[in-house]
């Protein structure tokens, strides 16, 4: 178990510079706690709360539910369910060009703000980038874009479609370019609890009938980013967008943000007046699902996971679930079905106290009553880690 630091947010005068609050740890974990609604659940819409969060990281297409199951109140997944069928939310390729669970609104306004990272995943990309090099871009969007205002395609019908007309380039490269140069929406059963479905793809634009903005500056994103996310660094928002250079547009919003420090001396933003608990707030056993962003989405992630920790999640493990424990991700779990019994599995980093392993227990009966609610029967396991 990470020990934790009895330092508490102080103030500190550095040689050169105005007098900067220095943050511990601690105090970090539990802003970011506080906002991403995981300290107490809330009884809020789901739309909202997916604003809030600035959207929720969606490769694994039920993972939202489970994320929003840890924040909501008496969330049910028909909830997200209408969102998606009424396309009032989305799964589109955001941020870091991975899938995102976005609002509607989200989706038009941040869509053009996030094209960096896009470019940068195509061009770059020693898999499709050598493939589409030299290729008239333009012609390839207006030739994927009508085939996809007929109607949603599977990124193997767009490539085959797009092959017949550019015969000596790659089919699965071109659908790719198409994924990361036009804002494409994968439409459900894609994404829809309790359903499953290939990926379909059909334009923002056509999906939702509007068009994007055309703003791609990303100020406003980041003051969304440090409402979710902060007190954050530069290279936090950077690494949550994978929009790089971000450092002249926090320099245009200086004025408006407060300054800290973190332990290590970094320099942090943050919104004046968004919570702050105090370090010692408690904070509750919580169950994140795969690529929950809460984990993801700070160049230093010491503020939620310990760096002795980082190992387990990092080493060629995918669709990795967390659980945290006071704050901080302390074991990974999963669920398994067999013979009407539904077992929740959690493998902690490091032994637990009794009382932690009871208040893991306790929260992981409610977790398997919500994402195994037809199960006959129920069970907590505890195993050493793999």
């Amino acid at each position: 178990m990470a020990t934790r630091s009895s330092a508490k947010s102080v103030s500190v005068r550095r040689s050169g510079s105005a007098s900067s609050e220095v943050l511990s740890r601690h105090a970090l974990n539990r802003a970011l706690l506080a906002r991403q609604m995981l300290l107490r659940r809330v009884e809020l819409p789901a739309a909202e709360v997916i604003e809030r969060l600035v959207g929720m990281q969606a490769q694994i297409p039920n993972a939202p539910y489970v994320g929003l199951w840890s924040r909501l109140e008496d969330f049910h997944p028909d909830e997200l369910v209408r969102l998606i069928n009424e396309r009032r939310a989305v799964r589109i390729a955001l941020m870091r060009s991975t899938i995102h669970l976005v609002t509607a609104r989200d989706c038009l306004a941040l869509r053009q703000v996030i094209q960096p990272p896009l470019d940068r995943d195509l061009f770059r990309n020693s898999t499709y980038g050598p493939l589409i090099a030299g290729i008239d871009m333009p012609a390839l969007i207006a030739a994927g874009r009508a085939l996809l205002d007929e109607r949603p395609r599977t990124p193997k019908e767009l490539g085959a479609l797009l092959h017949a007309q550019w015969p000596d380039r790659d089919a699965t490269a071109l659908a790719y370019a198409m994924r990361n140069q036009v804002a494409l929406i994968q439409v459900p059963p894609r994404g829809v609890w309790g359903k499953s479905g290939q990926t379909r793809y059909a334009t923002a634009e056509s999906w939702l009938g509007q068009p994007l903005a055309d703003d791609p500056t990303p100020d406003a994103a980041i003051l969304r980013y440090l409402g979710a996310f902060g007190p954050a660094s530069v290279a936090d928002a950077q690494t949550w967008s994978g929009v790089p250079g971000l450092r002249a547009a926090f320099e245009r919003l200086r004025p408006q943000l407060r300054g800290f420090r973190d332990e290590r001396g970094t320099e942090l933003f943050d919104l004046p007046d968004a919570p702050r608990p105090d370090a010692d707030t408690p904070a509750p056993v919580r169950f994140l699902p795969e690529y929950d962003n809460a984990l993801f989405s700070h160049a230093d992630r010491t503020r939620i996971i310990a760096d002795e920790h980082r190992r387990f999640i990092n080493e060629n493990r995918l669709g990795i679930r967390t659980v945290l424990i006071d704050g901080f991700a302390h074991g990974m779990w999963k669920i398994t079905g067999e013979r009407g019994t539904a077992t929740l599995t959690v493998e902690p980093f490091v032994p637990l106290a009794a009382e932690e392993r009871d208040a893991v227990a306790e929260e992981g009966v409610h977790l398997l009553t919500f994402a195994a609610p037809d199960a006959g029967a129920r069970d907590v396991r505890f195993a050493q880690i793999a």
